[in-house]
C-alpha cells in the first residue's frame, strides 16, 4: 500500500512539474501582435542548456486545413527550409499517434540533425510530441490549434522545450531558435492560405 502511495505521489509530482512547461498561452501583448498579423516567438533558457520556445500565429484558414498541412510529411521541407527527409516510421495518424523521422541539413556551425519523435494526436486541436530517438538531447512540446472567428480562422500555439547536442554557447543556440521559429510559422501560414484557396476552387 505504501509503495503504491509513493508511486502515485511521484506520478502526481511529475505531472505538476511538467504542466507549466506546456501551459503557456498568449497574453494581451502577444495577442495584439497576433491580431496585427505578426508571428510571435520567445525562447527562454531552460535546464541543462535547453531552450523553451513559446510561439504563436493567427492563420485565416479553418483548423482542419491547418491540421492537414501540419501533419503532412510531404510539406515538411516547405515549412522548414533545412529539412531533407520526413517519414513516418511507426504508427499512423488515423490511429491517434505515429513516430516520425525528420532530417535537417547542417552548415559550418550546426551539424545535420536526425530527429525521431512520437506524436499523439487529438484531431484539429492538439499535437503532443516528444523525442524517442535521434540526435537531439531532449525535446518535448505541443502544437495547439484554437478556432478563431467561429472556425473561419485558427490560432496556432507552439511550445517546445528542446536541447541540441551542439558545441556552441547556449545563448547562441537560443538566438538561432528565436530567429528561425517565426520563419517556420510564416511558412505555415503561407501554405495553409494556399491550401485553403485550393479547397474553395
Amino acid at each position: 500500500m505504501r509503495r503504491t502511495s509513493v508511486g502515485l505521489a511521484i506520478v502526481a509530482a511529475a505531472l505538476l512539474l511538467a504542466r507549466p512547461v506546456l501551459a503557456w498561452a498568449p497574453d494581451a501583448r502577444v495577442q495584439r501582435a497576433l491580431s496585427s498579423g505578426q508571428s510571435w516567438a520567445e525562447v527562454l533558457p531552460a535546464a541543462d542548456g535547453a531552450g523553451l520556445i513559446h510561439a504563436a500565429i493567427d492563420i485565416a484558414a479553418p483548423p482542419h486545413v491547418v491540421w492537414a498541412v501540419m501533419t503532412d510529411c510531404g510539406m515538411a521541407a516547405r515549412l522548414i527550409a533545412t529539412v531533407t527527409r520526413c517519414r513516418v516510421v511507426q504508427g499512423d495518424q488515423t490511429l491517434g499517434w505515429d513516430v516520425r523521422e525528420q532530417v535537417t541539413r547542417g552548415n559550418l556551425f550546426v551539424p545535420a540533425i536526425r530527429n525521431v519523435v512520437r506524436n499523439d494526436y487529438q484531431p484539429f486541436s492538439l499535437i503532443r510530441f516528444r523525442k524517442v530517438g535521434g540526435d537531439l538531447k531532449a525535446e518535448e512540446g505541443e502544437w495547439r490549434l484554437e478556432p478563431l472567428g467561429g472556425g473561419a480562422g485558427t490560432r496556432v500555439i507552439y511550445v517546445n522545450q528542446v536541447a541540441a547536442r551542439i558545441i556552441a554557447p547556449a545563448f547562441l543556440v537560443r538566438a538561432g531558435m528565436k530567429r528561425d521559429t517565426p520563419k517556420v510559422l510564416l511558412n505555415l501560414r503561407r501554405e495553409c492560405l494556399a491550401a485553403n484557396r485550393r479547397s474553395r476552387s
